[in-house]
């Protein structure tokens, strides 16, 4: 099933109305309070994606969006026709299944790489490399003993490596970026 558009005119090329692929070092979005597991998911491919906590209504979300120039993504029937009438950009997400809806988000979003992996997935905060003598006191001695590279969220205190649990994510990139090229 595709994704409805609604609003998306600079998203879109101006002479057909076809979608234009868009980078993520320039696409800010943000996830309804349905969308969670989507939005951790677009932060692990390095998209600047806000989640509103509990506490935030949807007045909120919708002034969020539109001061922040960002994508509503959404499944809300409501909150997408609110959005409409103030002329915000949304994406309406069609489907309950996580896959999909990534599915729906990358056809119209082109991923960059260089991106992946460089957000925090808790917060949405760009990642800081650390050394890795710095942190020994922080991480697993095993995860000492095993890996190089780490990562540091300065907003949740939170350290990241490339383990197994980074290895899936690639996997899973993969496969969804394989699934929209064909």
């Amino acid at each position: 099933m595709m994704p409805k558009y609604e609003n998306l005119g600079n998203f879109f090329d101006a002479k057909d109305k076809t979608p234009c692929l868009l980078s993520c070092i320039t696409m800010k979005l943000l996830c309804d309070h349905m969308l969670g597991s989507l939005a951790k998911w677009l932060r692990i491919f390095g998209f600047d994606t806000l989640y509103p906590d509990a506490t935030t209504n949807d007045d909120e979300v919708l002034h969020i969006a539109k001061a922040e120039k960002r994508l509503l993504l959404s499944r809300d029937k409501e909150l997408i026709l609110r959005g409409k009438k103030v002329k915000l950009d949304v994406l309406e997400i069609q489907t309950t299944d996580l896959d999909e809806q990534l599915a729906e988000v990358l056809t119209h979003i082109q991923i960059d790489s260089t991106q992946v992996l460089t957000r925090c997935t808790l917060c949405n905060t760009p990642l800081i490399s650390v050394e890795k003598k710095a942190i020994k006191t922080h991480i697993p001695p095993k995860v000492f003993e095993t890996r190089d590279q780490f990562w540091y969220c300065s907003v949740c205190n939170k350290y990241y490596w490339m383990g197994t649990h980074y290895e899936n994510m690639i996997e899973k990139i993969n496969e969804l970026t394989n699934k929209n090229n064909q």
